[in-house]
C-alpha cells in the first residue's frame, strides 16, 4: 500500500524569543491507504496542533506534510484552500451542522463548495446516506436528530468530495460508549472500503481496538505505542 500522508519532522513553533513555546518537536509520521490511525496523549501535548497541521489547517515552523504526493508546503493559500475541499475530509468533536440545512443539503453543500456537477453530486449524496442508514432522514434537520445521527451526517459530509484523507478529532466526546464506538467503527469500515487514510484524536481509549495503529504524543513528541500499551497510559 502506498503512504497517503507523510508528515516529515514537523515542529511547531508559537510565539517568538523567550515567551516562544514548542508545541511539536520534530514529529514524523506515514499513513497508508487504508490504515486507521489513533493519536493519543495528555491535555496540552500537542494533539489538536498536530491533527491541524495534517490537514493544512495550520503551517509548521519546520518539516514537510506530503499528501498523495503532493507537497501542502508549497501551495499558495488559494490552492491549499481547493487541497482541503478536494482531499480532505474533517469530523470535529460536535458535529457542527448547520441547524437550517437538512441532511441532505449538508452534504451537497460540500460538493457545491468544490464546484461538483449537481447531478453527480445529488446521487452521490444519497448514496452515501443510504449507506450511513441515514436514507430516511435526508429530509429532517439537525435538531431532530440523536447525536449518533448527527456524527453520521458528519462522516458522509467528510466523505462526500471522496478525500484522500480523513482526520477525526475527538468525534466520540459527545456520545455515549455505545454510540461513541459505532461512529468509530463505521469510520474504520470506510476507510478500509474506500482505501482512505485516517487519522483520529481521542481520549476515549476503548475505541483504540479498532483502529490499526496508536501514536502517542507528550512534550511535543511522538512514539508509535502497541494497542495494549496504550490502552493502560
Amino acid at each position: 500500500m502506498s503512504n497517503k500522508l507523510i508528515l516529515d519532522n514537523i515542529s511547531k513553533v508559537f510565539g517568538d524569543g523567550d515567551t516562544s513555546v514548542k508545541v511539536l518537536d520534530g514529529v514524523s509520521l506515514q499513513v497508508k491507504a487504508g490504515e486507521f490511525v489513533a493519536v493519543v496523549g495528555p491535555s496540552g501535548s500537542g494533539k489538536s496542533t498536530f491533527l491541524s497541521i495534517a490537514g493544512a489547517l495550520l503551517s509548521p515552523s519546520s518539516g514537510r506534510i506530503i499528501l498523495s504526493d503532493q507537497d501542502v508546503s508549497k501551495l499558495t493559500p488559494k490552492k491549499m484552500n481547493q487541497l482541503r475541499l478536494e482531499k480532505i475530509g474533517f469530523v470535529f468533536q460536535a458535529s457542527n451542522l448547520i441547524p437550517y440545512l437538512s441532511v441532505r443539503d449538508q452534504l451537497l453543500l460540500i460538493a457545491e463548495l468544490a464546484g461538483s456537477p449537481i447531478k453527480e453530486a445529488e446521487k452521490r449524496a444519497n448514496d452515501l446516506l443510504t449507506h450511513l442508514g441515514l436514507a430516511h432522514r435526508r429530509d429532517h434537520y439537525p435538531e431532530s436528530l440523536s447525536g449518533g445521527e448527527r456524527q453520521r451526517v458528519a462522516i458522509g459530509r467528510a466523505l462526500m468530495n471522496d478525500p484522500e484523507l480523513i482526520l477525526a478529532d475527538e468525534p466520540t466526546a459527545s456520545l455515549d460508549s455505545e454510540r461513541g464506538r459505532a461512529v468509530v467503527q463505521m469510520l474504520a469500515d470506510e476507510v478500509k472500503a474506500r482505501g482512505k487514510a485516517a487519522i483520529m484524536v481521542t481520549h476515549d481509549k476503548r475505541m483504540l481496538d479498532v483502529c490499526d495503529r496508536v501514536v502517542y504524543i507528550e512534550d511535543g513528541k511522538l512514539s508509535e505505542q502497541p494497542k495494549r500499551v496504550a490502552m493502560s497510559l
